[in-house]
């Protein structure tokens, strides 16, 4: 398929929330993959590739041999543990940049597959992480927007001197 420009902070269509997705997505779903790859991520959304759509595709285990693509389409946290986990996270949309956010350390999630199957499943550890910074995107949202002001303050002008 193809790989497509990332957008990048402060693009408008980041801070978007996505419309649901009502037909097969397929070309969509194998450009996030092969945009993901080639950008060296471990998920992408739709709306980072200016699709405003509530999709996106992950592989938490590519890097490490064992890969374990997976596409969610619509989908929904049904339920997140209230015990939380502070990590480290980059983002193919801000480029350079990690920064430290809290998150539940496990979710429950529906979603719609490519071929068009419901799944319900928990996910844990790295994949939880990953399945929420995703879904923040489908939200218009970016890690950014998860810290407090002073270090968002802080993370923004760093960024801002990278790319200056």
């Amino acid at each position: 398929m193809a790989v497509r420009p990332i957008l990048t902070w402060p693009d408008d269509r980041l801070a978007t929330q996505c419309a649901p997705v009502t037909e097969p997505e397929d070309t969509l779903i194998a450009d996030l993959f092969d945009t993901m790859y080639a950008a060296n991520g471990r998920g992408l959304a739709a709306p980072q590739i200016g699709v405003l759509k509530r999709v996106f595709v992950m592989d938490c285990g590519w890097k490490e041999g064992e890969p374990t693509p997976l596409a969610m389409i619509n989908p929904f946290i049904m339920a997140a543990e209230r015990a939380e986990v502070i990590g480290a996270e980059g983002c193919l949309s801000i480029p350079g940049i990690m920064v430290t956010v809290s998150r539940p350390k496990a979710v429950t999630v529906q979603w719609t597959a490519p071929e068009g199957d419901i799944h319900m499943a928990d996910f844990d550890g790295f994949e939880a992480r990953c399945i929420q910074h995703e879904f923040d995107h489908l939200n218009g949202m970016v890690t950014f927007d998860r810290l407090d002001e002073v270090a968002r303050r802080t993370a923004e002008a760093h960024y801002r001197e990278m790319n200056a």
